[in-house]
């Protein structure tokens, strides 16, 4: 079957680090272009970070220069580092596959999801 499974979610402080993983079964995510998502409550979904085939990297204006998005292909697994976190990226974090980049340069995505990990920075 088909699965993506996010962990690493949890509690951190404001300026705090936190590590996300998205676990791939039942296909080989060197296959695929990735994204990183994330959704609060009341809030449209935003796109975080995406990986392409060759390697090729997006983020959001919002993430860029604190996230770091990253793959272990013999793992089939691609990670999401996040450092200097803020209040405002406390969110439910998903991985998902074939993602897409609008024409005003957001994220979408039409594939493969996740279940999403929770995220909460708070002081």
């Amino acid at each position: 079957q088909v699965q993506l499974v996010e962990s690493g979610g949890g509690l951190v402080h404001p300026g705090g680090s936190l590590r996300l993983s998205c676990a791939a079964s039942g296909f080989n995510l060197d296959d695929y272009p990735i994204a990183w998502f994330r959704q609060a409550p009341g809030k449209e979904r935003e796109g975080v970070s995406g990986m392409n085939r060759d390697g090729t990297t997006y983020y959001a204006d919002s993430v860029r220069g604190r996230f770091t998005i990253s793959k272990d292909s013999a793992k089939n697994t691609v990670y999401l580092q996040m450092s200097s976190l803020k209040p405002e990226d406390t969110a439910v974090y998903y991985c998902a596959t074939d993602p897409y980049i609008t024409e005003d340069n957001k994220l979408g995505a039409r594939g493969y999801w996740g279940q999403g990990t929770q995220v909460t920075v708070s002081s």
